[in-house]
């Protein structure tokens, strides 16, 4: 059997993926995400906060609500159906933070909880934080001649 015939049986054999639901729950999952989100907001805006306080309160309450979710292992279950419908808005990066804390916990809150907590969520913080201190930097250096 050549590489070619290989490649064409496994083609043919592989269950097809059914990109057209997974589009659609990806859609309106996040979707479902973003509308509580924005309820939140507007809730934060009627009880009298500024745009900016508001919008501070509503992330804060979404990343709360995701590593709740996590930690009762319900947020895995909705991912299972969202697929990137769950990884794009701010709960992704929650779960990813919380997830490996719940897993490890059995390990101790130092060398489990702790050490483990940050292990995906770990290298976008500190490249984020970098990358933004470098470019609050430059943009300083340039204002400065």
């Amino acid at each position: 059997m050549t590489e070619k015939e290989y490649g064409k049986l496994i083609k043919n054999m592989a269950p097809k993926s059914p990109i057209k639901k997974d589009c659609l729950n990806a859609f309106w999952i996040g979707g479902l995400i973003c509308c509580i989100g924005q309820l939140l907001l507007n809730g934060y805006t009627a009880l009298g906060l500024d745009k900016e306080n508001a919008g501070t309160a509503t992330s804060m309450t979404l990343v709360a609500m995701s590593a709740l979710l996590t930690g009762l292992s319900l947020y895995d279950n909705i991912a299972k159906h969202a697929g990137a419908g769950t990884l794009v808005p701010i709960t992704g990066f929650a779960n990813s933070v919380a997830a490996p804390a719940v897993e490890f916990k059995t390990e101790g809150f130092i060398l489990g909880v702790g050490a483990k907590m940050f292990t995906i969520a770990g290298p976008v913080i500190v490249y984020g934080t970098l990358a933004s201190v470098a470019y609050g930097l430059i943009y300083w250096v340039t204002k400065l001649f």
